[in-house]
Order: C-alpha cells, then structure tokens, then sequence
C-alpha cells in the first residue's frame, strides 16, 4: 500500500509560494531523487498548472531542470479538479468523489505519492487519508499568501529534521 506525502517549501511564517524561495543546488537535487522515487503524485489544479512547466523541455534549462523534468514526467500524476476538463501526458483527471479515488491510489501502488498542494492537502486530511508531512522550511518570511495548511492543523508527532541543501531544513510530521 502507497503512503500519501503532503511536503511543500514553507516560509518562517507559515506560507507556501514558489516564487517566493530560493532554490539552491543541494536542495534541487534532492528533490530530483525524489520526484525519481515517487510512485505518482497527487496534484490540485493550480500546483499541477505551476508543475506543468516540466512538461516541455525549455533550451534555457540547465542539466538539473533537465533531470527533474524527466523524473517528474516518468511518474502517473492525478489532478484533482472540477474545472478542467483534461490534462497533459501521464496525467488522470480526478473529478469523482475524492476519498475513495485516493483510497484506490493507495491500494494500487506501494511507495510514495507525492500530494501537491495546500488546498488539496486539507480536504486529504479531513479524510484522513495523509500519511506524513514534510515542511521544507525556508528562512524566509513572506508576509502573506497561501498558508501551507489551509486549516486549522492535525495533531501531528515529529519524527525526522534534516538539512537540506544550503540553508533549508525538512521537518517530517505524521499524525498523531
């Protein structure tokens, strides 16, 4: 059975913006091994717009984007979305009644789905349906935007903290 992982970069302050973060060598790599390692991922309409960047190769990129971008395009990917009415390669439109889509999903698959997004994540934990939280915490504080949790939080018990890159540190939560 899969593990449904909510993780975001946040800011000091509590917010989620991916404009708002810079992204250093070490922590970009880590991210490409993960995008490798993910069975899937889980994705709200605005994040899985934003993420749709990957799916063309830009001739400005670099030969790290260019690894993530192949990682992040080899894996399934399900959008969660009233509004659109289809989606890019190796995508599934999720537009059913969610607990038992994403209850399917975990049965399906063993490793890690990635779940992107604040808004998505929130109505996943009302289902009870995450299994961990990683906070990329930045040393940044952005005053406002989209806070990573979108309601009020979970009881959650801490069981990891590791450097990540530069300057950025991975708190790992799981219910509690």
């Amino acid at each position: 059975m899969a593990k449904l992982v909510y993780g975001m970069n946040q800011s000091l302050d509590g917010y989620v913006d991916h404009t708002g973060f810079a992204r250093g060598p070490g922590l970009f790599r880590h991210f490409i091994e993960q995008a490798r390692a993910h069975a899937g991922s889980v994705y709200g309409r605005r994040l899985y717009e934003i993420m749709r960047y990957f799916d063309e190769d830009r001739p400005e990129w670099d030969a790290a984007e260019r690894d993530f971008a192949t990682a992040w395009r080899s894996h399934p990917k399900w959008v969660v979305s009233r509004s659109l009415k289809s989606v890019g390669p190796n995508a599934t439109l999720v537009d059913t009644d969610l607990g038992p889509a994403i209850r399917a999903l975990k049965a399906r698959f063993d490793g890690e789905i990635e779940v992107g997004g604040p808004v998505l994540a929130k109505s996943l934990t009302d289902l009870g349906l995450i299994d961990e939280y990683r906070i990329y915490l930045h040393p940044v504080v952005l005053g406002g935007g989209t806070p990573y949790f979108a309601a009020p939080r979970p009881p959650l018990r801490l069981v990891a903290s590791d450097p990540m890159g530069e300057d950025v540190i991975r708190l790992t939560y799981v219910p509690a």
